[in-house]
């Protein structure tokens, strides 16, 4: 069987011209960047502002395996699909972090016959819109330093600075790190810590502002520090939100590229959803939806984390609403769910895959809540028995759940007409208007609850003596009406990864708050999920090369 970056090899790419003619864009509208990449205009969106929009279609799943279900590989398939029954349709994502490229979950750019192109670009570096925020984020941080070296004017305690330093790779070694070593002249000695990129507020504002002027005031907002008062410090008190702008001007132009069938695909933005709000750019998704009758965007992991922030977070902010839902399930993670062992997935079991189908259950009745129609996608491996596929099947349609199987890796856009077909019919059953988890003036510890149990289906929350007096400080800061960003494992409904399948009646800890103003949310961290990951005793990067004639070899 070919690697996803042999097939990506075999696609017969347009030049990007021709993707944005079909589209229907002037030259005034984008900007090369290479032969088969391009860079949307900032004025294309008010340009657009008043042409009708297209349906949204969000591709979420069940919590899932380490090696994730294919979810991003479903939403190209289907995007595919749809423009193969001549629906004009765009593929809005989010762009892969070389963190999980050079660690064990592999790219964001689909796989096999769904893939956006081109692969390796867009795995590695891309237009470099990563590491722009990296040196914004790490900007802002030089300037923390700076301001306190040279008189420290805003009274800045060194002990209560929120703002850290990030880098777009996985590195444990720099979660804790001393900085100002030295002597008087190399600043004032402090504790540092790193983030990985994509966990940057910074990573965030631009995600969620849908202009230059939007992106400088969220920037502005950003608090960045307390001082010995402890009263918060802001980006706009430091006076460099211009400044960071300015670095950030390429980065905040979506990308234009394609999916391997040559349908047009916006990439834009990139936050980690079990760290930060999951979803790609707002611009992006909404330049999708007005260049095209469908666009198909997802949220990352499960409902229980891209799909609640895509309807509390992102539709709140953007004034948009998804049409259908699609959530892609496997049988390898039910059976995962149920109790099987994680190297033996590939064994048929259909008694663990009764067990375990509780989590899809959960996964619906959360979709459901939101007042949203919703197709199960059942994304095939080359695994799954007759047998497997059948009982989910007639488990779904005894639910009065709408189902599909799919086989969008090796078929591409043909494995998944039946799902287009129940997506359009599903969208048509659209009502207007959908309904969030929590109210936006309920108190912070109330939100978090109320998502703790009505989405986890957990019993209460505890909040540790550290996140106790921070919610205090929050609230008398005023930041109490702002939604929350759950940072939670991905493995669970629960903030335990080990609790598989449905636990119910949990305990949800909330170790720590903290406030990104600029985005316009509440991070609320839990567990043990870390904002700096590691990688694992066998890195994807080893398998990773480079020939003398350029030819990239193991890059999935």
């Amino acid at each position: 069987m070919k690697t996803d970056i042999e097939i990506a090899r075999t696609a017969d790419m347009l030049p990007i011209k021709k993707i944005a003619e079909a589209l229907q864009l002037e030259e005034s509208d984008w900007e090369p960047y290479g032969h088969y990449k391009a860079k949307l205009s900032h004025t294309l969106l008010d340009k657009l502002q008043y042409k009708e929009s297209g349906k949204i279609i969000l591709t979420t799943s069940i919590n899932p395996t380490s090696a994730g279900e294919g979810k991003s590989t479903v939403t190209v398939g289907l995007a595919q699909a749809l423009n193969r029954m001549k629906h004009k349709t765009i593929v809005a994502l989010r762009e892969p972090s070389l963190g999980p490229v050079m660690g064990v979950k592999g790219g964001a750019a689909g796989g096999g016959y769904s893939q956006v192109v081109p692969m390796e670009d867009i795995n590695l570096h891309f237009t470099g819109d990563l590491h722009a925020i990296t040196s914004a984020n790490n900007a802002l941080s030089a300037f923390i330093d700076n301001h306190m070296h040279q008189g420290n004017e805003l009274n800045i305690d060194p002990r209560r600075i929120e703002w850290k330093r990030v880098m777009d790779i996985n590195d444990r070694a720099l979660r804790e790190v001393i900085v100002g070593l030295g002597g008087p002249a190399k600043g004032v000695p402090r504790e540092d810590q790193f983030m990985i990129t994509v966990a940057s507020e910074i990573m965030a504002v631009l995600c969620l502002a849908d202009s230059l002027e939007d992106l400088k005031r969220r920037l502005s907002k950003m608090v960045v520090a307390y001082t010995y008062e402890k009263s918060p410090v802001t980006v706009k008190d430091l006076g460099v939100e211009g400044a960071l702008t300015l670095l950030l001007n390429q980065a905040m132009k979506p990308n234009l590229v394609q999916t391997i069938e040559n349908t047009p695909a916006i990439i834009h933005g990139g936050p980690f959803a079990n760290i930060a709000h999951g979803c790609n750019s707002l611009i992006a998704t909404k330049l999708a939806s007005k260049l095209g009758d469908f666009v198909v965007t997802e949220a990352g992991f499960g409902a229980d984390l891209g799909a609640e922030k895509f309807i509390n977070i992102k539709a709140r902010a953007g004034g948009i609403e998804p049409d259908s839902v699609v959530i892609v399930a496997t049988i390898r993670a039910l059976k995962l769910h149920g109790g099987v062992d994680k190297n033996q997935l590939q064994e048929e079991n259909v008694e663990a895959l009764r067990k375990g189908i509780v989590n899809l259950q959960k996964h619906i009745e959360t979709i459901e809540q939101f007042d949203l129609p919703y197709v199960v996608a059942v994304n095939r491996f080359p695994s799954d028995t007759a047998h497997e596929i059948d009982y989910l099947v007639k488990w779904c349609e005894n639910q009065g759940a709408e189902v599909s199987v799919i086989d969008v890796y090796n078929k591409g856009g043909a494995g998944a007409e039946d799902l287009a077909n129940k997506v359009i019919s599903s969208a048509a059953t659209k009502k207007k208007g959908i309904s969030h988890t929590y109210e936006i003036n309920d108190p912070i510890e109330e939100k978090i609850l109320k998502i703790a149990s009505r989405i986890y289906g957990g019993g209460s929350v505890s909040f540790t003596g550290t996140a106790n007096k921070q919610l205090k400080r929050l609230k008398s800061m005023g930041y109490d009406n702002l939604p929350v960003c759950m940072a939670k494992t991905q493995y669970s409904l629960s903030d335990d990864p080990t609790l598989l399948g449905r636990p119910e009646g949990f305990t949800v800890t909330v170790r720590e708050l903290k406030v990104s103003a600029g985005a316009g949310f509440i991070v609320a961290l839990t567990g043990n999920v870390m904002t700096m990951p590691g990688l694992p005793k066998n890195p994807a990067a080893l398998k990773m090369d480079i020939t003398n004639s350029g030819e990239i070899k193991g890059l999935f």
